[in-house]
């Protein structure tokens, strides 16, 4: 059974005493409670993403994709190297990415990617991609719910089977903003 933790007083319980002309003590602990879940600060987030093109030096190997900007954060930050996205608190973390990639040949390709905590590849987080077609661009987006603790890094790893692929960033061309190579969202869910 869940706990009522914002303890939301009955429909009969005003929301405001006349006699004091504040708000009533069960509606109170409610709006404090509701405060104090949401709106304290204990909620963590980040923006990331990178404005380089990424390639793999070598076929079926691991590479780690990196971060050089930052749009916004709250407890989760980029760390060092900038592959390592870290975060402050303990709790589970919706981790949300988009990659613009491109093929740079005719040929058939795989592309890997995955997620890693800590240096160790989180189990059944893969995903495999096949791109063919010169200059063929490709999106791959998805999330990840990952459990973390206060300290731990997130790191979002790719491998390709032919190095003729890029993880590709694009200046701006009227009326289009810029391309970045990699976007990444990282946002805590409600609760411990």
């Amino acid at each position: 059974m869940l706990d009522n933790i914002t303890q939301i007083p009955a429909p009969r319980v005003p929301i405001w005493d006349t006699m004091t002309n504040y708000v009533t003590r069960g509606w109170y602990r409610f709006f404090y409670n509701v405060y104090a879940i949401l709106g304290s600060g204990s909620l963590r987030s980040g923006s990331f993403y990178d404005t380089t093109t990424q390639t793999a030096a070598a076929a079926n190997t691991a590479y780690a994709i990196t971060f050089d900007n930052t749009n916004l954060t709250q407890g989760v930050s980029i760390g060092t190297p900038t592959s390592r996205i870290y975060v402050n608190r303990t709790g589970s973390y919706n981790i949300q990415f988009s990659l613009q990639l491109v093929s740079t040949n005719a040929a058939s390709k795989d592309v890997y990617i995955w997620a890693d905590v800590n240096g160790a590849s989180v189990t059944q987080s893969a995903t495999k991609l096949t791109m063919s077609g010169s200059s063929n661009a490709y999106v791959a987006a998805w999330n990840f719910v990952i459990r973390m603790s206060a300290g731990d890094y997130f790191r979002l790893m790719w491998s390709t089977s032919n190095t003729n692929v890029q993880i590709a960033a694009a200046a701006a061309s009227a009326p289009v903003p810029a391309i970045p190579s990699v976007i990444l969202t990282v946002a805590s869910n409600i609760g411990e």
